[in-house]
């Protein structure tokens, strides 16, 4: 599975009306696994009928662009509590709530802080978050290099 994946996947969605959270490859040689993770652009919930009329489209699609083999397997999901930020968009959509952030802009390069704002476009975006300290730090999104929505049971 090659990376004209995305781009097939992402066409796909979108016809649909939906969007691509992440997709992962996994598996082996012999049998790949590949995982969709979508959200609705109406930012309704993602149901198990969503998941599964997702699926059926990109099957027929992928098989018919042979970019997966005869035996391989196919997970489409929602995105699920801790869902990654992987556009400014996201991090919009999620002002008030706490995400996991890998950046070297902050101490200890990984925390869990929460999203006080986004300014900024076209690239230079740059989240306002506040670390468990109640620090308030500016933090450039093309600095950060791993983002998740943060879920905590005990709250």
């Amino acid at each position: 599975m090659g990376e004209a994946i995305e781009p097939i996947v992402t066409q796909e969605l979108a016809g649909l009306g939906f969007d691509l959270v992440e997709l992962r490859r996994g598996g082996s040689r012999a049998r790949p696994v590949l995982e969709i993770r979508i959200d609705r652009r109406d930012e309704e919930k993602v149901t198990i009928d969503d998941c599964a009329r997702v699926s059926r489209a990109l099957e027929a699609r992928l098989e018919a662009a042979a970019l997966v083999g005869e035996q391989y397997v196919l997970e489409v999901s929602s995105p699920g509590a801790d869902r990654p930020l992987r556009h400014a968009a996201d991090w919009r959509r999620f002002v008030g709530r706490r995400a996991t952030v890998t950046s070297g802009l902050l101490a200890g390069g990984k925390q869990e802080v929460e999203i006080v704002a986004v300014t900024g476009e076209g690239g230079a975006e740059v989240a306002l978050v506040r670390d468990p300290k109640g620090r308030e730090v500016s933090v450039p999104l093309r600095e950060v290099s791993q983002a998740r929505l943060a879920f905590n049971w005990k709250r």
